[in-house]
């Protein structure tokens, strides 16, 4: 089965290999592969694995070299809200959203299909249903398209910044203002290509706003309000303000508590209903494990 994909303004500029990595959840050797084989076309011609996207580019993807089909499995769900369009899932931390790089089960996919036969297929089986993401070790709201049309306008209407998202942050220092705006671009690291960095080179515009909820001794508690959407965003802009987030074991270069992974929290979704256009809301406090370290902080 063939994919399509066209670049647009947000895609322009990246590597093909480095692009499709990310957005197919498979590893660069993976898409390099396909690529060398032609399987991964642009604009109906061989090209290599560092070519840069150009605006209007068309990539064809098809019959990739190995079987990623995803199964359905029995893992618990907290559902906030299901009717016959979207779901709307509270999301552990720890739990992978979708499958990639060579894990293809125990995902919010596989728990997903588990749930329900009527999962939107236009993003594949890798990808059934999802609207957007979060990191495996962010917990919260995530929103779930049931139907091909209700992916599309949703899709549209993250695109377009008409989703209002908020997640409760905790990060190491005291913080000073009580607001910021964070406005900073956004790309891939040199120096590490599984982290992101701000950069001008290669990179997308990134917004972030947050409000200071509270100040302990030796860290802060943040509410932050995303205007884009980019990779690990919270987190890169925290660290390049010398605020990194607390037991994030990738950025700031800080001791990390335990496992449970970075103190961040989707505490907040609001947006128009796909085909009701009714605006829905939705908030979740944070998990248990997060609110102990807060409080240890909190009695230091």
């Amino acid at each position: 089965m063939m994919k399509t994909i066209v670049v647009n303004n947000e895609i322009e500029g990246n590597r093909l290999d480095t692009f499709l990595s990310e957005d197919l959840g498979e590893s660069r050797n993976f898409i390099a592969k396909n690529i060398k084989s032609g399987k991964i076309k642009v604009n109906n011609e061989i090209v290599k694995c560092g070519y840069m996207l150009k605006n209007n580019d068309e990539i064809t993807i098809e019959d990739l070299t190995v079987d990623t089909t995803v199964k359905a499995e029995d893992i618990p769900l907290e559902i906030l809200y299901e009717d016959d369009d979207i779901i709307v899932v509270n999301k552990r931390s720890g739990m992978v959203v979708h499958p990639g790089n060579g894990n293809h089960e125990h995902t919010l996919v596989n728990a997903l299909m588990g749930h329900t036969d009527d999962l939107s297929d236009e993003g594949g089986s890798e990808r059934s249903g999802i609207v957007h993401r979060i990191d495996k070790d962010t917990s919260g709201i995530l929103l779930v398209a049931k139907t091909n049309e209700a992916l599309r306008i949703l899709s549209e209407d993250f695109k377009n910044k008409k989703v209002k998202r908020k997640y409760i942050a905790l990060v190491h220092g005291v913080i000073e203002n009580n607001k910021g705006k964070i406005v900073a671009p956004i790309g891939r690291s040199k120096v590490d290509r599984k982290k992101m960095c701000v950069t001008d080179e290669n990179s997308k515009s990134a917004v972030t706003n947050f409000t200071v909820l509270e100040r302990f001794k030796k860290a802060t508690l943040i509410e932050c309000i995303l205007e884009t959407g980019r990779t690990h965003q919270i987190r890169v802009h925290m660290d390049y303000i010398n605020h990194p987030l607390v037991n994030d074991p990738v950025y700031g270069k800080r001791k990390v508590i335990n496992d449970y992974g970075q103190m961040l929290h989707a505490a907040y979704l609001g947006f128009n209903h796909p085909i009701t256009h009714k605006f829905m809301e939705f908030e979740t406090p944070p998990e248990e494990e997060f609110n102990r370290i807060v409080n240890m902080f909190r009695n230091e």
